[in-house]
Formats: structure tokens, C-alpha cells, sequence
């Protein structure tokens, strides 16, 4: 059994589905070698520090 301390579930709403994000998502991490949830935590880190640089102007 897993032990996760910390998990986020997402939801994808169905406006965005169009864009296929699960795909691309299993795509990029086959080529990668990454899981999928490695490529999530990434892009949600890079986007908080992205944006929290905005605040700091």
C-alpha cells in the first residue's frame, strides 16, 4: 500500500478537453521517462514561481 502523505486530484473541466491534456500529458512522460504526476508537480511549481515573482513588483 501506498502511504501519501500530501495528494492533489484534479478536475479537468470539460471546456478544456478539447485541448486533451491527459494525452499530451501520457505522451510527454513516456518521452521524458517521467511519470505524469512528475511533469504536474513541475509545471504547478514553475507556475507558482513565475507567479509569485509578479507579486514581489
Amino acid at each position: 500500500m501506498v502511504n501519501r502523505v500530501n495528494t492533489l486530484s484534479i478536475y479537468i473541466p470539460k471546456s478544456k478537453m478539447d485541448k486533451n491534456p491527459v494525452g499530451r500529458l501520457t505522451k510527454l512522460a513516456k518521452r521524458r521517462e517521467r511519470s505524469i504526476n512528475y511533469l504536474v508537480v513541475d509545471a504547478i511549481i514553475q507556475y507558482l514561481d513565475r507567479e509569485e515573482r509578479k507579486d514581489k513588483k
